[in-house]
């Protein structure tokens, strides 16, 4: 849809766009009605976190062991039941890592170790042995690009050579592991959002007639959008006709691995679940190549927030992003969602003033009800989840600056020293507060709120007084 209104007339930009195509014209998805705009989201998929393979290989400087080790400690604490844990083949760490999985019994017996090869036997061969002795449950996840441009600048192979490579890998894998009773296996059409239906789908058929997917060792099928290259609602067009056509659909796990090159990952992926996927791949913030893999923190708590269980633990959040942040080297943004230091803080006078009535307004509901403030509903204003939830404190969630209102102020004089003002005494001392931080310009604190307040009235008595 495009407007043309006298209020939306703007020149050109010096950009230039005209280089690259929209997407409809590089993939046609043969699907004509949708379900997934009127599905709802009721139940968590399976999360699997690829922090310790994917994100580990976006990194300036790879975890070292005792990093790796504790990333997968903390994955494991929070409830995750399927870890990608490393790409075995490409280097001697990862293979010693899955190797110490097994020796050292780091795992639980319900977690399922997954790992990565391309289709290609000499390294379909040096995984196998990585995962030899191990007892865990074991997904081998093979992978091989599809799409056209990868076939003919990358690969240099028609459709049908890569379909002979990919079966080709997919016989070796058979061949060198089908005999172990805890290995399940996991085909990758890396660059699925780009490749044609067709052939996608041809392939996906070929690996689980190949495998022999049945309900009870199911294949998974995962279709990465790799490089994010349109709307959503493409994607999960993708992900819909394949959920419809695939063969064996009952014996299959559909799995997705959005990207975020488009700042939309997160929503390719509710949207793909939508749409019929079962299983998320992803990074718990995000990290990944550009500007990253789907993150899984926000899925799972964007659940949370609509009453449904993520299945993940994310009760210490603080104590998650510092584990996450020593592990990689990478801070967590202050705005990032649910996680970050700022996003239950409220500076605008408005925000400050909602938010105090709407704390107010909940614990009366609870004791008028005779129950936890756990108990009822949450329906503050501006705050999408209780900050408790994820342990977070009351303390931070207003803040003053030049931009706050007697609200927030009086709030945090209320919550750290007792002090109640009327809406007069709110009116008048925010004036004074007011001046201060126009002077200065910087945030001021609850104890430098409270030392203004007794200079303007000397004593608290004398502000109840006024």
């Amino acid at each position: 849809m495009s407007t043309s209104l006298p209020w939306n007339r703007q020149q050109s930009s010096p950009m230039p766009s005209h280089r690259y195509r929209d997407v409809y014209q590089r993939v046609s998805v043969p699907l004509t009605e949708r379900a997934w705009p009127a599905n709802r989201i009721t139940q968590a998929p399976l999360w699997v976190p690829v922090d310790l393979r994917d994100g580990n290989q976006a990194l300036a400087e790879p975890m070292d062991p005792q990093r790796k080790r504790r990333f997968f400690e903390l994955l494991v604490t929070m409830g995750y039941k399927e870890i990608e844990v490393g790409y075995p083949s490409a280097s001697q760490a990862d293979f010693d890592f899955v190797r110490l999985i097994g020796s050292e019994g780091l795992a639980p017996e319900d977690v399922s170790i997954v790992v990565f090869t391309p289709a290609r036997r000499d390294l379909i061969e040096r995984t196998v042995d990585s995962i030899r002795g191990l007892t865990n449950p074991v997904v081998i996840h093979m992978y091989t690009a599809t799409a056209p441009t990868w076939r003919d600048v990358v690969l240099g192979a028609s459709r049908e050579r890569v379909a002979e490579m990919i079966t080709g890998g997919g016989r070796d894998i058979l061949e060198l592991a089908g005999d172990m009773a805890n290995v399940r296996f996991q085909f990758s059409p890396e660059v699925f959002m780009l490749t044609e239906p067709d052939f996608v789908l041809d392939l996906c058929d070929r690996m689980t007639t190949l495998w022999d997917a049945v309900p009870q060792r199911p294949v998974t099928l995962n279709l990465p959008a790799t490089v994010e290259i349109a709307t959503p609602n493409v994607y999960a067009d993708q992900i819909e006709y394949m959920h419809r056509n695939l063969a064996r659909r009952e014996s299959v796990i559909l799995s997705v691995h959005p990207h975020n090159d488009r700042g939309t990952g997160v929503a390719c992926a509710e949207l793909a679940v939508l749409a019929g996927a079962q299983r998320v791949e992803g990074c718990v913030f995000g990290n990944g190549e550009r500007t990253g893999n789907v993150d899984l923190a926000t899925l799972a708590l964007n659940l949370h927030a609509q009453g449904v269980d993520p299945m993940i633990d994310f009760s210490d959040i603080d104590e998650v992003r510092r584990t996450v942040e020593y592990c990689t080297g990478i801070a967590v943004h202050e705005r990032h969602p649910y996680a970050g230091d700022l996003v239950y803080t409220a500076f605008s006078g408005t925000h400050q003033d909602a938010i105090k009535k709407g704390f107010a307004e909940h614990r009366d509901r609870a004791a008028r009800l005779d129950v936890d403030e756990r108990d009822i509903a949450w329906e503050v204003p501006y705050l999408p989840i209780d900050p408790a939830d994820v342990g977070r404190t009351y303390d931070a969630v207003i803040r003053v600056n030049s931009q706050s209102g007697k609200g927030g102020i009086a709030y945090l004089l209320q919550q750290e020293y007792g002090v109640e003002m009327t809406r007069e005494q709110q009116i008048e001392f925010a004036r004074h507060v007011q001046r201060y931080t126009d002077r200065t310009g910087t945030e001021v604190s609850a104890e430098k709120l409270f030392e203004l307040f007794n200079e303007v009235y000397s004593t608290v008595e004398e502000a109840v007084r006024a």
